[in-house]
């Protein structure tokens, strides 16, 4: 078996970044880490989100994590398969933290399998599918979140 290591590290990248732009609600970063044909389906112990196209998906992303959200999305352990044909699958483990403020402090802690699939798309990978499925979750009302910062809080609402 031979291995892509440019490719996994550029692909790498890309996870990153897409976990780096939904923490922070850049769109514009968001918006560059997907092909246009993407779709997610992720699966939580309360909640399933798919959503098909990358305008969809943005406006549904940019939707949920706003000004009055706080969040961080951690993935690690990558496995990825480069085939190519410029595509690619990669499984990453996720721990995530989140809170909205909106909904009276509502926090889910909890950790995901993500399964995805990429696309080489003029020299640079892309997300065409993104879709997780939960390992554990915690979902609880904090009586006292004590935020002294949050960078979503920074954003204009």
């Amino acid at each position: 078996m031979t291995f892509d290591l440019q490719a996994i590290e550029a692909i790498k990248r890309v996870k990153y970044e897409y976990c780096e732009a939904i923490d922070t609600c850049n769109v514009e970063l968001l918006r560059s880490v997907f092909a246009e044909d993407v779709s997610v389906d992720y699966q939580g112990g309360t909640y399933r989100f798919q959503a098909q196209g990358r305008d969809n998906v943005v406006k549904a992303l940019e939707q949920a994590f706003h000004p009055e959200f706080v969040a961080c999305h951690a993935v690690t352990m990558p496995i990825i398969d480069v085939h190519g044909d410029g595509t690619a699958d990669g499984r990453w483990r996720l721990i995530d933290y989140a809170m909205n403020l909106r909904e009276n402090n509502l926090v889910t802690v909890g950790a995901a399998v993500y399964r995805d699939k990429y696309v080489l798309i003029d020299g640079a990978w892309k997300i065409r599918h993104a879709a997780y499925t939960r390992i554990y979750e915690r979902v609880y009302n904090e009586t006292d979140p004590a935020l002294t910062a949050h960078i979503l809080g920074t954003k204009a609402a």
